[in-house]
């Protein structure tokens, strides 16, 4: 969404101070050998779960075992996992949640499927609360991932998109919640981009948290419920019609409307 902290021109201002930061952010790059063993030990704490819920399932074959990047693949993957999901429910749970944080950690795309899987595999309500609980959870990982190494890669992939950012995030200090629930809500920056900017901008985890927890609700409820339809979807595009991109937006504009308001009083 074009707005404040834009130059005529449409591209975000870049301060004096984002700029020098940039240029001493962009003079470590690479990664220290620390900051990649702690990345590479968040993996293999992944991996070594992955296993142990591999172990723990009935010896079978498992080739439809995949990351879904397609609705054929999902169905795929619903239809095998439907039969496990009775008698290994702990062991299907356990599992999906690893995949999803997983993904969100690393910024795998492809969450959406697995949010369609959920509502396949488990019905509307348990699949929006664990839904939203492994996409909080996945985007909490990120945060603070992003914390501990991250400053170099959003600097260097979303430097005009971190300078707008920052700048509003500057501007909203007083009604911050309001403003992240509001980008949670609508697609006016993508959740990955937040997921991994808010610490390098100074985002209070607390309000990311909150934001993320509540924020995500609505497009999970939207997802999850076409999820049960699978066999009915198309392509994706069907998730998000006209009706479904307003609602959110409306629910968004109406997020941010005490941040609107307190700017406008003396």
């Amino acid at each position: 969404m074009v707005g404040e902290g834009e130059t005529s021109g449409g591209a975000p201002a870049i301060s004096a101070a984002a700029e020098e930061e940039m240029k001493v952010v962009g003079s470590r790059y690479p990664l220290s050998f620390w900051e990649v063993t702690a990345a590479s030990g968040v993996v293999l704490g992944f991996l070594v779960g992955l296993v142990c819920v591999y172990l723990t399932m009935p010896d079978s074959d498992y080739s439809f075992l995949k990351l879904p990047r397609n609705l054929e693949d999902l169905q795929i993957l619903r239809d095998n996992l439907e039969s496990y999901t009775s008698d290994y429910t702990i062991q299907v749970l356990v599992g999906y949640c690893l995949v999803y944080i997983f993904m969100q950690t690393f910024m795998i795309p492809g969450t959406v499927f697995m949010s369609l899987l959920a509502g396949a595999l488990f019905g509307v309500f348990k699949g929006v609360a664990l839904v939203v609980f492994t996409a909080t959870a996945g985007a909490s990982s990120c945060y603070f991932l992003s914390k501990l190494i991250g400053r170099p890669l959003v600097f260097s992939l979303w430097p005009d998109k971190l300078a707008f950012f920052q700048n509003q995030i500057a501007r909203r200090k007083d009604r911050l919640l309001n403003y992240m629930l509001f980008l949670r809500l609508t697609p006016t920056l993508p959740n990955t981009f937040i997921n991994v900017a808010s610490p390098i901008v100074d985002v209070p985890y607390h309000i990311f948290f909150l934001a993320t927890l509540i924020g995500l609700i609505p497009a999970a409820y939207v997802t999850v419920r076409a999820g049960i339809a699978l066999g009915e979807l198309q392509s994706i595009g069907d998730l998000y019609n006209f009706s479904s991109v307003a609602t959110l937006f409306l629910i968004g504009i109406v997020s941010v409307t005490p941040t609107l308001i307190s700017k406008k009083k003396p």
